[in-house]
């Protein structure tokens, strides 16, 4: 079987050690997470509110994935990533409609392409642009389990997602929602390019496809919410670096079956990969990944100016009706 020598994280290792892994993961955030792609994606939303379309996955042969595509991780423990991260994306539709129930006082548009339009009995007539673009890793995840498994995913102990739970504000209340969506984003953005590093050839590609549609919504969001809320910068990177933590220092609790059981969403990806039982220089390879990650999205974050956001997001678009004067809300960050 033919092995290529580079790929899309740049020279490809079949042992690699730390460091070489390293290397591999610099390489993709180089590629990836750019000042320049992360500016694209805030830059296309206007588009995106005139003219809907999901982006489009390059051609995929699903076939063409096998075990030895896997490199420097034991096929196990990445078969129980794959299933964790499952996990979490299996309940889109509620994801994307509790989302869109914080949106749209708000932001209408932006509820639209997260959640669709729904007729008067809350019957879906059309589907957002998030969900159509995130309706796609599910079953990519699952060919990518049964492909590599030989066998197909068992859906036991699938993540509820959080119902809609309005508190104080509207704009409140959509903060407080957001920072849990653009962290999750952040974590999940992390785990691709690690998994990404460990994998090859058709196998690496579907990941990148994944990965791409995660990077698309972040920067859409993190920019919108940086324009929304200007003073809440600092308390999304605390947010970030507290999920981070929970995410790096898990605990578990033991079910009336004797199964262990995250106590959040993304517990359930280290109950996969068990965190105690992980060889150190994959828990070091983690940990470089996620602030490493955060410290180039932080770059990118820093040179949005107010004028520039302005510009992306003050559209008559963004709030759905051509008749409202573009501005930025008056915002209260507590």
């Amino acid at each position: 079987m033919y092995q290529p020598s580079i790929d899309l994280a740049g020279e490809v290792c079949f042992n690699p050690n730390f460091w070489q892994t390293k290397t591999r993961i610099n390489y993709l955030i180089n590629q990836y997470l750019s000042n320049q792609e992360l500016s694209d994606r805030l830059e296309d939303l206007p588009d995106q509110f005139r003219h809907c379309q999901p982006r489009k996955w390059s051609s995929i042969n699903w076939q063409d994935i096998n075990s030895e595509q896997v490199i420097g991780l034991e096929l196990e423990i990445f078969l129980l990533i794959i299933k964790g991260i499952l996990v979490t994306e299996a309940p889109i539709r509620a994801l994307t409609q509790t989302s869109k129930q914080y949106l749209e006082q708000i932001c209408p548009s932006i509820a639209k392409l997260v959640g669709g339009i729904s007729d008067q009995g809350g019957k879906i007539i059309e589907l957002g642009l998030w969900e159509l673009e995130k309706s796609q890793h599910k079953p990519a995840l699952s060919k990518i389990y049964q492909q590599l498994s030989q066998q197909k995913i068992s859906w036991l102990n699938l993540q509820r997602a959080k119902s809609y739970q309005p508190k104080i504000n509207p704009y409140q209340d959509l903060y407080r929602h957001g920072l849990e969506q653009v962290t999750d984003k952040c974590v999940v953005v992390c785990l691709y390019l690690w998994l990404m590093a460990h994998t090859t050839g058709t196998l690496q590609k579907v990941l990148g496809e994944l990965l791409q549609d995660e990077i698309n919504h972040l920067g859409k969001f993190w920019g919108v919410g940086m324009w929304l809320y200007p003073e809440g910068a600092e308390q999304l990177i605390c947010s970030i670096l507290s999920q981070i933590n929970t995410f790096l220092t898990v605990s578990y609790r033991t079910s009336s079956n004797h199964e262990l059981q995250p106590k959040s969403t993304w517990h359930s990806l280290m109950t996969a990969l068990f965190w105690q039982l992980c060889p150190l220089s994959l828990k070091g390879e983690l940990i470089y990944t996620f602030f490493w990650t955060l410290k180039r999205i932080w770059q990118w974050s820093s040179q949005l100016t107010p004028e520039y956001l302005h510009s992306c997001c003050a559209t008559p678009e963004f709030f759905g009706n051509n008749d409202v004067e573009c501005h930025q809300p008056e915002i209260i960050i507590i």
